[in-house]
């Protein structure tokens, strides 16, 4: 009886972590830039696999370098899917907002960076500027007799 107890307890502690490793994560955060590609991939589970593009300044020299990330959206999340193909027919900025799991999985996706949720960002084009208010001034009289 003790070794049926031991054992069930052991299967569940083991499953238990096997569950955290695969649908748990470690780290979340977020990363703005202009999306550069995301096509719907996968021979058996399908997941959205796309890349942002990067930027920014270097220190010190001045250069403007720019990196890709790559990342994975569940092919359910259709939310983020049409955000993203929002930001790619307007070439708008977005801010990604992922989990980063303990693993690349075959069912999760080519990379450990899952989104759950996109923020377009709007650009100079689509704001609007509320309009300034113009300050008159009044005139300043000149003094003719001590300008000579």
């Amino acid at each position: 009886m003790r070794k049926w107890l031991f054992l069930v307890v052991f299967f569940l502690i083991v499953g238990g972590i096997f569950y955290y490793v695969t649908f748990g994560y470690y780290s979340d955060g977020t990363r703005v830039g202009s999306l550069v590609k995301l096509s719907r991939k996968g021979y058996v589970f399908k997941t959205y696999e796309g890349q942002l593009m990067v930027g920014g300044m270097s220190d010190g020299t001045g250069t403007f370098n720019s990196t890709t990330w790559d990342f994975s959206v569940d092919d359910d999340n259709e939310a983020v899917v049409n955000a993203l193909n929002e930001s790619q027919r307007t070439g708008q900025r977005v801010a990604l907002h992922y989990e980063e799991k303990f693993f690349t999985l075959p069912w999760n996706g080519d990379t450990k960076y899952f989104v759950i949720s996109v923020e377009l960002i709007p650009t100079q084009l689509h704001q609007q500027m509320p309009p300034q208010p113009q300050v008159q001034r009044a005139p300043v009289p000149v003094d003719t007799a001590k300008a000579i």
